[in-house]
């Protein structure tokens, strides 16, 4: 069962003990996992990761990091493919609401799985849309 979807930072900074995630994100995370559940990452994070380690802003492991949690079918996180149905979700986050285009896709991702999204995000947090942070 798919509890949440991590957003690309929240992502991040639970792979790598970042004290920038949330004490409430952590813990849906870790009580996730203890229970079987899984947190899904979209896969425009991968491509997000690609694009600011191309900029010079985060490290390669960075990458390395979320692609081999991604790979590892015990992890609590999982790839949510980004498709073609989840692009008729993104319909329902108002761009207005949400800018971004990567958050944007992320958000629709949450919204088609029916699982609140973790982000820090002050636009998400501030739209309708399920959030945990």
């Amino acid at each position: 069962m798919i509890a949440g979807v991590a957003d690309t930072h929240t992502a991040l900074w639970y792979l790598f003990g970042d004290g920038r995630l949330s004490v409430v994100a952590k813990a849906f995370i870790d009580e996730s996992a203890e229970v079987g559940h899984q947190i899904a990452v979209s896969s425009i994070s991968l491509a997000e990761l690609v694009y600011l380690v191309e900029k010079g802003r985060l490290s390669d492991s960075a990458y390395a990091g979320l692609a081999g949690a991604l790979a590892d079918p015990d992890h609590v996180f999982m790839e949510a493919s980004f498709t073609a149905t989840i692009v008729q979700s993104m319909k329902q986050v108002p761009r207005a609401d949400v800018p971004d285009m990567p958050d944007r896709m992320i958000a629709a991702t949450a919204l088609y799985l029916n699982v609140p999204i973790i982000s820090r995000d002050g636009r998400i947090r501030a739209s309708p849309l399920m959030t945990i942070w």
